[in-house]
């Protein structure tokens, strides 16, 4: 069937839309549904099926068992990813993502997928609804509003794009860094107390290809750990409290320049005043791009 319209839509054609499991159906269908719902979106994906299979149910941590989709005559229309861990010491439900092709939009298969969605959830005893949003995307956030959902951080992103002055960075810190390999890495970081955007965290990182770690060592203890990207994305940057103002993140960010040769560093993180000082300080610009992160808890 094509529809050129959302207003020709009937109530019989509404009524003849199915929901499935992603785990049910051709992989074929999610990835369409994907693709034609973020067609029109604030910011732009230019995916591969193979690239969406491999991020979206890879490093995201999306689960087709807890994703579901909708299908009109053959026809992807609507598809929520679900995705389940253990987040800020609460077993968690995030939505992935939540996409309806535009003629679908206004007509109820966003609360379908919801419900679905927030039903599973509570079929596996999590605890909260979790998921990210674009600041701007305002139709968005007050659906999820409306939802129950509610803003708790800002997530906001920086980028450096020249980094030559990273050559001439001093840092009169004593620590020496070293490259470490990942359960190292999470071993170290699991004894802090931070918050971290989804996107970010160990599990995150754990299935994430081309990231090397670094720690920074001082006085027989460690003080700091960086997580980046083979493309400069920098996943986690973290002092201990009691060795900050002491340069260790400066030089654990030349140490990764130096050793990775990267052309450009950028990050996202939440709610973090010390790190936006930090690296304003070192020349990183604040991108337009931000979002929020909302909650909604399940009794």
């Amino acid at each position: 069937m094509e529809t050129n319209s959302k207003n020709e839509l009937t109530k019989a054609d509404l009524e003849n839309i199915k929901y499935h499991r992603c785990s049910e159906v051709d992989i074929d269908f999610v990835y369409k549904a994907f693709t034609i719902g973020f067609s029109d979106y604030i910011v732009k994906f230019d995916l591969t099926k193979e690239q969406f299979i491999a991020n979206f149910f890879g490093p995201e941590g999306n689960d087709l068992e807890y994703s579901f989709v909708a299908i009109h005559e053959s026809e992807a229309v609507g598809v929520i990813l679900g995705g389940i861990k253990e987040y800020e010491n609460m077993k968690t439900m995030r939505c992935g993502t939540l996409a309806i092709s535009p003629n679908y939009r206004g007509k109820g298969v966003s609360h379908k997928l919801f419900d679905l969605h927030k039903t599973e959830a509570k079929k596996q005893e999590c605890k909260q609804l979790f998921l990210e949003v674009i600041v701007g995307n305002d139709r968005a956030i007050q659906f999820y509003k409306n939802l129950g959902y509610e803003k708790i951080y800002d997530i906001s992103y920086f980028s450096k794009k020249d980094l030559s002055d990273f050559e001439q960075l001093k840092s009169t810190s004593e620590c020496e860094v070293r490259q470490i390999e990942f359960d190292s890495f999470s071993q170290i970081v699991n004894k802090w107390n931070y918050h971290i955007n989804w996107q970010n965290d160990v599990d995150y990182l754990e299935k994430a290809p081309k990231v090397t770690y670094f720690e920074a060592y001082l006085k027989q203890q460690v003080v700091g750990a960086l997580a980046v990207h083979a493309n400069g994305k920098i996943s986690f940057l973290y002092v201990d409290q009691h060795y900050r103002n002491q340069q260790v993140a400066t030089k654990l960010l030349q140490t990764a320049f130096l050793h990775l040769e990267c052309k450009a560093f950028s990050t996202g993180f939440p709610n973090n005043s010390h790190l936006e000082g930090f690296l304003t300080s070192l020349g990183f610009q604040k991108e337009k791009l931000a979002q929020y992160e909302m909650y909604m808890r399940l009794v």
